[in-house]
């Protein structure tokens, strides 16, 4: 197989291109990223000499029909976006841009070129929030709620795919994943930026509503599952991709500082951000009885082996410190200036 991963060089793009060289040792890949602020070279390091990286925004149009047609791709797994929640309240402009418009650009290409399938990464919070006494879940069949711009400008995108499918035939199939964490996340995220901040002796910003939860999906579970869905998959389909697993903020911060051994005393209460959803809950039946796929990854374990990730490789994250756009400590400053 050849495929072209968009937003490679992120973080769940970078553990997709790991994770797929492993087990398909054979396949080319082409490795698209634009590296904005979160975008790093260095998370594909150890396998930069197997890959063919290209440097584009997926908003260039000939650049990416290019790529296409010069390495006969046949996939394109799509990663690329803006995905913090935070900074999406302060430039919602930059998110529409880039995860709708550019969603739209390439499957233009891949209309163009006339690709075998395009797979599109996609969130649970497309559909908004849920109580936290709610029994529920998400199912594919959930309407499109969202309340925030990422999730608004992802419910768009998701949209423009199945669109291109309906009205265009472009072999097209969805995930959406539930919250993942692991190695190489940007520390803006909640799990690394709670863990950089610990190592590094600062307080730990946890939202006023620190009972709001989250289901907690490991990168690598995420992977095996875009492979299920690549190899397996129906077209035209969507499928959740979750772990059912969930765990609030405030057990976040507290199970952080207690494997580092530290005190309880380094949370802080900050406002809200504006918009902050409650709770997230995919249903992911669908995915584990046609397609027989299951988590591997306990969440205990998996989340001690990311806090000692971010312990050992300090070299990695801590020039990322500065690239962080957003201050989760000043929301309410942050908004003022924003509206000023």
């Amino acid at each position: 197989m050849r495929l072209l991963v968009t937003g490679a060089a992120g973080f769940i793009g970078s553990n997709f291109v790991h994770y797929w060289l492993a087990h398909h040792r054979g396949d080319h890949v082409v490795a698209l990223d634009a590296l904005t602020y979160a975008g790093n070279l260095a998370n594909l390091a150890v396998v930069r000499e197997r890959i063919t990286f290209a440097h584009h925004d997926i908003d260039d149009l000939p650049a990416v029909q290019k790529l296409l047609r010069e390495h006969q791709i046949d996939v394109i797994v799509n990663f690329a976006a803006e995905s913090h929640n935070s900074l999406a309240v302060l430039r919602p402009r930059v998110f529409f841009q880039t995860n709708v418009l550019g969603t739209q650009n390439l499957l233009e290409a891949a209309r163009n070129v006339g690709i075998a399938r395009f797979h599109h990464v996609s969130t649970c919070e497309v559909y908004g929030d849920l109580a936290l006494d709610d029994a529920s879940a998400f199912t594919e069949e959930s309407p499109y709620r969202p309340r925030t711009p990422y999730n608004a400008s992802k419910a768009a995108a998701d949209h423009v795919v199945r669109a291109y499918h309906e009205t265009f035939g472009l072999p097209i199939t969805i995930t959406n994943c539930a919250n993942n964490y692991g190695p190489y996340q940007f520390p803006e995220k909640v799990i690394p930026l709670f863990a950089t901040r610990a190592l590094t002796g600062q307080t730990l910003p946890v939202y006023s509503s620190s009972a709001n939860r989250r289901e907690w999906l490991h990168v690598d579970d995420h992977c095996s599952a875009i492979e299920r869905v690549l190899l397996a998959g129906t077209i035209g389909q969507t499928y959740h991709v979750g772990s059912g697993v969930e765990v609030s903020v405030a057990e976040l911060a507290t199970r952080i500082l207690g494997q580092l051994g530290l005190p309880l005393s380094r949370i802080e209460t900050v406002p809200d951000r504006p918009g902050h959803d409650r709770r997230y809950l995919l249903d992911s039946s669908k995915l584990r009885s046609e397609l027989g796929w299951r988590p591997a990854i306990d969440f205990d374990a998996g989340l001690a082996g990311t806090i000692s990730w971010y312990a050992e490789h300090r070299d990695w994250w801590r020039p990322l410190l500065e690239r962080a756009p957003v201050d989760e400590k000043a929301w309410a400053t942050s908004v003022d200036a924003a509206h000023a």
